[in-house]
């Protein structure tokens, strides 16, 4: 019999934030299980994928089995593996099952909305990734296939339409070929069902021996999209690009050495051969750069080279410390009482019997004396908060402490000042 390959659409895109998506048409249906249907994501090779709305308001993207295939009971059961499948996976790395109905006219299932474009939509408006953007996808993927394969699932569909650039990392979307690792019994002589650039040799020769190791292999060829733009097994038709992927070696010239190194191992013929994904983690992390020091939020701090020139280069002022700012505030409230209190023992007049500035007094030169006379002709200066003197200057107010001005008292040998928010404060 001969071998049917069926190529699905690649569009599974989600639309990112702002965007409506595709307008219905005619034979769209207006609900689906209760959600009402707002515009068109994408279609794939099971079905039709919607954006609705539940009646909380709350968006979520609903799949719709095409009509052709209500009647076979293998698509049914491929649907309803499907909803299993994703149940099983963490909502980390995939747009969880909100609702479904596997037994319904149309079979349909709702998942979460995730506000993001496909790999392949992104490819085709900015280009290949590189740098720190591949790091993330590469890194990002491989945490997601382990988190499928932990599930006991296999995805057999990793593909760029399938995987989602959120913000928080990539979404892997469409389990609908995927299996259960015991599962052998879905998958007929003559029907295989993938996207030929994407698919393992395995898949294409025995489609019963899949495993996870076939979806390192699409790994290595989504990333080697990824980063060209090109797959590793191209060619103007699926059956000759099928006809590469299990006789010719991926084309991987245009990758750097490194990562040309282990996407080769992950793009190995025999199953066998193909690295786990541990080893790919630590082999990513090695090969992919991360953000360059100009490009971190944060700013790496050097010492000083003995050799350099003492003189300081002209730069802004660093900002001090939390707790050096806290001294400073409190240095400054210090010397501002101070000052209003020197201010007042000048205004009012020194406390009887310490010394004053009568003319008549004859003034202390005694050395070491804190009362010393102030020259001669020296007047105190103040004027009013309330507005500025017109000229001149005016007097001290005349009572004291009980207006909220400043007042003084001597207890011992130390003169204290207070006020209207000061605190008692010796001044010596």
């Amino acid at each position: 019999m001969a071998t049917a390959i069926t190529y699905p659409v690649a569009s599974k895109r989600v639309a990112g934030e702002g965007d409506s998506g595709v307008p219905l048409r005619r034979d769209d249906p207006k609900t689906v299980g209760g959600y009402k249907v707002v515009d068109r994501l994408g279609a794939g090779g099971m079905g039709t994928v919607y954006r609705a709305r539940s009646r909380s308001g709350r968006e979520v993207a609903v799949k719709v089995v095409h009509p052709q295939y209500v009647e076979d009971p293998v698509f049914r059961t491929r649907f309803r593996q499907e909803i299993d499948a994703v149940r099983k996976v963490s909502g980390a790395f995939t747009a969880p099952v909100v609702d479904a109905d596997p037994d319904a006219e149309r079979p349909w299932m709702a998942t979460q909305y995730v506000p993001a474009p496909s790999l392949a939509d992104r490819i085709k408006s900015d280009g290949p990734l590189s740098g720190p953007a591949l790091r993330g996808l590469a890194l990002g993927l491989v945490e997601a296939l382990k988190d499928i394969h932990r599930a006991g699932v296999v995805h057999r569909d990793l593909k760029p339409g399938n995987v989602l650039m959120a913000q928080d990392g990539p979404r892997v979307i469409d389990f609908g070929i995927s299996r259960a690792t015991e599962n052998q019994t879905l998958t007929e002589t003559g029907h295989m069902i993938g996207t030929p650039p994407f698919m393992s040799p395995e898949q294409l020769m025995d489609a019963r021996s899949v495993g996870p190791a076939s979806d390192v292999f699409s790994l290595g060829a989504l990333l080697t999209y990824a980063a060209t733009g090109r797959g590793p097994f191209d060619a103007d038709s699926p059956y000759l690009t099928a006809y590469r992927v299990i006789n010719e070696e991926p084309a991987l010239e245009h990758l750097p050495s490194a990562l040309r190194r282990t996407l080769s191992r992950c793009l190995a013929k025999s199953a066998d051969e193909r690295p786990g994904l541990d080893d790919l983690l630590k082999d990513f992390e090695a090969v992919l750069p991360e953000e360059k020091p100009e490009d971190s939020a944060t700013m790496t701090l050097r010492r000083p080279d003995p050799g350099a020139d003492p003189t300081p280069s002209a730069a802004p002022p660093a900002v001090p410390s939390q707790r050096r700012r806290r001294r400073l505030l409190a240095l400054a409230g210090t010397a501002a009482v101070l000052a209003v209190a020197l201010t007042v023992s000048f205004v009012i007049g020194l406390p009887e019997g310490r010394g004053g500035t009568d003319p008549d007094d004859s003034p202390s030169t005694t050395r070491g004396s804190r009362w010393a006379a102030v020259p001669t002709g020296w007047k105190p200066w103040n004027t009013t908060v309330r507005a500025p003197a017109e000229s001149g200057v005016t007097g001290a107010q005349k009572s004291v402490g009980e207006t909220g001005t400043p007042s003084c008292a001597l207890d011992g040998d130390a003169l204290y000042c207070t006020g209207t928010g000061v605190l008692p404060v010796p001044v010596q």
